[in-house]
């Protein structure tokens, strides 16, 4: 280490910010105390999964506990598949939803080496830059319409559709808010289940609790992850009771250390940091002075052609001012580095890895905001006037 200090405008995972005393607090006195797997159910277990359950809709009212999202997404695929019936699963074609056998089989994002699911239908990335927005809900139903198609056409009818609702991996997509509402009726419909994944988006990243709020929808179940814990592993499968009966009735499931007293006690310190800081409150507030900022910033570069998100999730777009929007992924390349030269730490994401993707710990400030804003405008100046001289 050489001592230098970088603003960390893209790590998730430390949610309410690097080595928060109070996740280190917590995790201390319970190492002191107690660390045993969860086959002996400890108070602080119930207690905070009864405090988790009180930020979901009424419907969701069932916890389990893992240690990583990809344990969480196994267990909504299991889940889902048991009670339905079928074994069919629909995903975006550039998502990302983790790294065992089963989550991998249902992340494209991973590479054309990474073989997809014989079960597995993949719908078109949602693209609301070129896109306009009475289309974006409308496209993607008649996606979703022929993915249903195609796998009640293989035989093995749909179980669920899994999706990020901020649609990290391709690209960030936010907006029009609502426009899940109509897919998840149709997948109801089909006899499949809506999975929401909130690895990335829940937890207040949005400027809500979870970003599926933004949509007017309720899931079966939802898969937590990351910033749950504060760098700490745990996760959580969160569902209704119709969703989990007949799984959790009928199929044994042990995770060792899902939910043991040390992940628990992260967790729990967690939690309440983001209720007694308003945090959730102050990431809407935080990252609309940002939206705007970037949206301020783009109108000064024809290459920067299009800025969205929500809270403290956003994207800055780099392209060709083509009628096309061409994605140029070396030039986003270029800024993402000259950032972290500037000592300010972000990255690039979607289909053509074109997009800026901007997603701070919550307690990221005005002053933060403000430093990141000034800085990426100058980055923007030197990279885009460089690249048109090399023309």
């Amino acid at each position: 280490m050489d001592g230098r200090d970088y603003l960390d405008a893209y790590n998730n995972v430390p949610a309410i910010g690097h080595s928060h005393p109070a996740v280190t607090a917590a995790v201390t006195a319970q190492l002191e105390r107690l660390n045993t797997h969860t086959r002996y159910l400890t108070e602080p277990v119930v207690d905070y999964a009864e405090r988790l359950l009180t930020k979901f809709p009424a419907p969701l009212e069932r916890v389990t506990f893992a240690c990583t999202g990809s344990e969480a997404i196994d267990l909504a695929i299991r889940t889902a598949r048991y009670q339905t019936g079928n074994t069919g699963l629909i995903v975006t074609e550039h998502a990302y939803h983790g790294t065992t056998l089963a989550a991998a089989e249902i992340s494209p994002s991973l590479g054309p080496n990474n073989p997809i699911g014989a079960h597995v239908a993949t719908i078109p990335s949602i693209d609301t830059a070129r896109t306009p927005a009475d289309q974006v809900g409308p496209r993607l139903l008649e996606s979703v319409r022929a993915a249903i198609q195609q796998l009640d056409a293989r035989g093995v009818g749909v179980a669920a559709i899994i999706l990020d609702s901020i649609f990290s991996s391709d690209g960030v997509q936010a907006e029009p808010a609502g426009f899940l509402a109509p897919v998840v009726d149709l997948v109801h419909e089909a006899g499949g289940l809506y999975i929401a994944d909130e690895v990335q988006p829940g937890f207040g990243r949005t400027g809500r609790w979870w970003g599926f709020e933004r949509h007017g929808i309720s899931p079966d179940l939802v898969v937590l992850g990351k910033p749950m814990g504060n760098g700490v592993p745990i996760s959580a499968l969160v569902g209704t009771v119709e969703a989990q009966q007949r799984f959790g009735s009928e199929v044994r499931y042990f995770n060792t250390f899902g939910g043991n007293p040390i992940s628990i006690a992260a967790a729990s310190a967690v939690l309440s940091v983001i209720e007694s800081d308003g945090l959730v409150e102050h990431a809407a507030v935080v990252g609309e002075r940002m939206r705007a900022g970037l949206a301020s910033i783009a109108a000064s570069y024809e290459r920067a052609t299009d800025v969205r998100g929500a809270g403290l999730f956003l994207a800055l777009d780099l392209g060709e001012p083509d009628a096309a929007l061409t994605p140029d992924p070396e030039l986003a390349a270029r800024v993402v580095n000259a950032m972290r030269e500037a000592g300010i730490l972000i990255s690039a994401s979607g289909p053509a890895a074109a997009t800026l993707k901007i997603r701070p710990p919550l307690p990221f400030s005005e002053e933060n905001a403000d430093f990141l804003l000034e800085t990426l405008d100058g980055v923007l100046a030197r990279e885009t006037r460089s690249r048109a001289g090399a023309r």
